[in-house]
């Protein structure tokens, strides 16, 4: 099994320390997250960590095709590729505290699918045009892959239509893994592709400690932020929830914030929404606890982590503790 992790660049420090325990312990990824309001710009933050890292492919996990245009995230990942010498990953999502907090709207799976066409055909180095933008980077030297995260089915069929990868957030139960591939490989198949050209990397919160009762507490946050978009306002009942579970959920999504802070710890707890949130979409505890259910993951069919760490209690000791204790033994 593959893992990766992503993070909220809050300084310069968190990104070289992060970068270097990537390396250390063997991830496969680290990204960093598109988040304004939040973070540090995402792409200065990504090129620090590719001049940090030696061996972890470097992905922008992930920016949008709203608060920047298709052909700057073009060019951005290609020159992100030159500074990390092959190993830049661009990650395109619909948009949820990057373009929430601008005030800005998101995409939809039309624009996802011609996004991502206008930009892998840009990286190829050939002319590309979108509307009325056109684009042409003839000093490429390599596409970089172009990955689309997603969480409800249009967008996933977009994946499955167009990226080279997909970063899937939508749950590690058995049942959401194999909801979430179907969408992904069907679509494949219809755009005459086979499903394997498409790398699926099934998304959850990661926080490790020695002290258990501390992480579960902490990833409150993260719970109710991922929530908002993964479960989403409509369709519920065809999304896995229980039938007791939605109007909580429902509630939660009328309430949680993207700035996430106490208040949405709080609400998680208050709605009753903690362990099944916690099951569905989290990793946490201590490193006993984190290795049984990242094996569950594994076993329901899951071949590929990405876990963002970015509101861990301390996402340095939670990439360490994991890669020390749990990486290993995924990769047996």
């Amino acid at each position: 099994m593959q893992v990766g992790f992503f993070f909220w660049p809050y300084t310069l420090e968190l990104c070289e320390r992060l970068a270097r325990s990537a390396d250390r312990w063997g991830y496969a990824m680290i990204g960093i997250a598109d988040t304004p309001g939040n973070a540090m710009d995402p792409w200065v933050s990504a090129a620090v960590v590719a001049r940090e890292s030696r061996r972890a492919r470097v992905a922008l996990c992930v920016t949008n095709l709203v608060s920047r245009h298709p052909a700057i995230s073009a060019a951005a990942i290609a020159s992100l590729d030159l500074v990390s010498n092959g190993r830049a990953v661009l990650g395109i999502g619909a948009g949820h505290s990057g373009t929430a907090n601008l005030g800005l709207p998101r995409s939809g799976a039309k624009a996802l699918t011609e996004g991502v066409s206008f930009i892998k055909t840009a990286l190829s180095g050939q002319p590309a045009r979108l509307g009325e933008a056109t684009a042409h980077l003839p000093w490429i030297k390599r596409a970089a892959p172009v990955f689309l995260a997603a969480s409800h089915p249009r967008p996933l069929q977009a994946a499955g239509h167009t990226a080279d990868g997909a970063f899937v957030n939508y749950g590690l139960g058995a049942d959401n893994i194999a909801e979430s591939t179907a969408h992904v490989a069907t679509a494949a198949q219809a755009a005459g592709r086979s499903p394997d050209d498409v790398e699926i990397w099934q998304i959850a919160a990661l926080d490790c400690t020695e002290d258990r009762a501390v992480a579960r507490r902490k990833v409150g946050a993260i719970l109710a932020f991922v929530a908002g978009y993964v479960i989403g306002d409509k369709n519920l009942e065809t999304r896995g929830v229980p039938e007791q579970l939605r109007e909580p959920l429902l509630e939660l999504r009328r309430r949680y914030s993207t700035r996430p802070g106490e208040a949405d710890i709080a609400l998680v707890e208050e709605l009753g929404l903690f362990d099944y949130l916690s099951r569905r979409l989290a990793i946490c505890g201590d490193p006993d606890d984190c290795l049984a259910q990242a094996l569950a993951a594994k076993a329901a069919g899951a071949k590929r982590l990405m876990l963002t760490v970015s509101l861990a209690a301390d996402p340095v000791r939670t990439v360490e503790l994991f890669g020390e204790h749990v990486l290993p033994k995924l990769q047996a």
